[in-house]
């Protein structure tokens, strides 16, 4: 049994299958990790979801902001944006069915998997943490997330959850503010400032960082308690620098690659355009 983390697919359909060919995927006794961003920008978001759904007793999935947008444009929270590929999606006769289950997914998913040297912790969320977030407090205010993101009143975390303030966290937070600033952490951050203020408008490599702004994994402490996995910043093209942090999306629906890692011995497959 081996257990394997995939990077950004975004719609890559195809491209999701033929990897898991490459690996000699088996449904009946591996477990295949999502970081986000399953939909949008590629060719098959259908087809993607309707086959993660198929799988869905083997796959773990964290929400990205792709999927958040979709399931903003599905409610009737959000229009859709001209770069958008989901119209296929949001016309398909099971669309409610898919949506309400993406919408059952969280954004921090967290496991201990046994690796060749003992077992291992392992978080994943789509884009990052903030400098101050233990551990719990990562997975405790996901789940706030989850809990907006699956009860009655959800519609209303979809309608607000757009926006870059405020630009940093702070535990007093309260309402749809702090729902958004813990959501654009988890799903949107590639730069921070030691003390987590965000620069969300800045989605390039590391030679674009502000004054003063490093990449948020340059700051953050959970690696001391568990390894993290991310996607989100194909710009970084899976290169951190960093031992215990992990990032798998190397832009395949940009023209590069698509990634998975084994967790078991951290063995990385990729395929090609």
């Amino acid at each position: 049994m081996s257990t394997y983390a995939v990077g950004d697919i975004q719609g890559c359909y195809k491209a999701l299958k033929k990897l898991l060919k490459k690996v000699s995927f088996s449904v009946n006794k591996d477990h295949l990790w999502c970081v986000g961003d399953l939909i949008n920008r590629g060719p098959n978001s259908l087809d993607t979801l309707k086959f993660l759904q198929d799988i869905d007793d083997s796959v773990k999935i964290v929400l990205g902001n792709h999927d958040l947008h979709f399931l903003a444009i599905h409610e009737g929270c959000a229009p859709p944006r001209t770069k958008d590929t989901l119209a296929e999606l949001l016309n398909a006769k099971d669309c409610d069915r898919l949506s309400h289950w993406l919408r059952q997914k969280p954004l921090a998913h967290f496991n201990c998997v046994e690796t060749k040297n003992g077992l291992e912790d392992f978080l994943m969320v789509h884009a990052g943490v903030a400098p101050d977030w233990s551990l719990q407090k990562t997975l405790n205010l996901s789940a706030e997330v989850e809990l907006a993101l699956k009860g009655n009143e959800y519609k209303s975390f979809l309608k607000n959850m757009y926006g870059d303030h405020p630009i940093r966290w702070y535990d007093k937070l309260e309402g749809q503010e702090r729902l958004r600033t813990i959501t654009n952490y988890l799903t949107r951050v590639r730069f921070c400032d030691d003390i987590g203020s965000l620069r969300l408008d800045v989605k390039e490599g590391l030679c674009a960082a502000p004054e003063g702004f490093k990449p948020w994994y340059e700051y953050e402490k959970i690696s001391q308690d568990a390894t993290l996995l991310f996607g989100h910043w194909a710009a970084i093209e899976g290169e951190t620098g960093r031992k215990k942090v992990h990032a798998l999306d190397t832009g395949y629906v940009w023209g590069r690659r698509l990634t998975m890692m084994r967790l078991e011995d951290k063995q990385r497959y990729s395929i090609s355009n």
